[in-house]
């Protein structure tokens, strides 16, 4: 269908162009780059959701277990109800590094208890990077979309535009019935492109500050259960 066809069709209805009508009508390009865009903005919801509740989550239990790690009397009580089911990078990375700590050999040396000290801290830290990367998983995606949308938006609606011209070379015609269709779907490939691009940029910030925040987070409690197993070793000593 050409836009002279969508012009005596849609635009001469009583209700005017519909929004099928325009996608239908529009040229293969523009409509090419309207499924492009409507990809890319699907997709940026399911990151967004995905992403969003999955970190919401992981907040909340790492809010837990940060209550029971400092009310338990003894930390190989929490070891042993996490380390069948870590269901949280946090508890993860806790058993990881209690596990490091319960099969190492334990000695008076200073230098081995040191050693022992930074090895659990290291596959604390291992722990950590691998579990954010795993939280990361989509977001910079985000980020593309909202740097990109906007141009393929763009790209549809110069398109659309140059359609209008040959509308009007091909017949003639300036009248708002011969460019209104190559207008409309150039205006609305605008818009798809927007449509996409704000809420990626705005979910990309936020989900960003929110993994920065959760990391924080257990780089802390790492940095926090080395404190504490090092101060088995002084009480170990006084006793």
């Amino acid at each position: 269908m050409d836009a002279g066809t969508l012009s005596t069709t849609a635009l001469g209805s009583p209700d005017g162009v519909g929004l099928w009508a325009l996608i239908a009508g529009a040229d293969p390009v523009v409509r090419a780059v309207l499924l492009v865009l409507l990809g890319a903005s699907v997709w940026c919801w399911a990151v967004i959701l995905d992403r969003g509740l999955r970190l919401a989550r992981i907040a909340r239990k790492a809010t837990r277990f940060e209550r029971e790690f400092w009310s338990v009397p003894q930390l190989g009580d929490l070891y042993r109800r996490l380390v069948k089911r870590p269901d949280h990078p946090m508890a993860l990375m806790f058993v990881n590094a209690m596990a490091e700590w319960h099969e190492a050999p334990k000695s008076a040396d200073p230098e081995a208890q040191r050693n022992l000290l930074d090895r659990i801290g290291r596959v604390a830290r291992l722990t950590v990077e691998r579990e954010l990367e795993v939280l990361e998983r989509g977001i910079p995606s985000l980020a593309t979309i909202g740097a990109t949308a906007p141009f393929v938006g763009l790209f549809g609606t110069v398109w659309g535009i140059m359609n209008s011209f040959q509308s009007i070379a091909n017949s003639r015609d300036t009248s708002l019935v011969v460019v209104a269709p190559g207008i409309a779907e150039a205006l609305f490939a605008t818009a798809m492109g927007l449509l996409a691009a704000i809420p990626a940029v705005v979910a990309y910030n936020r989900l960003s500050r929110m993994v920065d925040a959760y990391a924080a987070r257990l780089e802390a409690m790492a940095d926090e259960l080395v404190v504490v197993l090092a101060r088995e070793f002084d009480l170990a000593k006084a006793a």
